[in-house]
């Protein structure tokens, strides 16, 4: 599994702090997507992560976990067929 480090993340429902490494990104219609993992490990829990930003201007970016079945679905194709080292499975 490749990786481009590990990430801290800031859960928006309880404020609690996640860290994640990040496995592939990518950009698709102007949206940036990431693909994190919770460790390195074969059986990992990979996460596919969407960005967005605050009301405020000066508002820190949003990275939400993608819920949309269909963007879902479609987002784990583009991350499979970038990694092809990892088998990834929608549960």
């Amino acid at each position: 599994m490749s990786n481009q480090g590990k990430v801290e993340f800031t859960l928006t429902d309880t404020g609690e702090k996640e860290s994640f490494y990040i496995i592939e990104q990518t950009r698709i219609n102007n949206i940036n997507y990431i693909l994190v993992a919770d460790s390195q490990e074969d059986e990992a829990q990979a996460f596919i992560l969407k960005e967005s930003y605050g009301d405020k201007a000066d508002a820190e970016t949003v990275y939400s976990i993608v819920d949309d079945d269909d963007e879902l679905e479609a987002m784990s194709k583009v991350f499979a067929s970038m990694v092809d080292d990892m088998d990834i499975e929608l549960q």
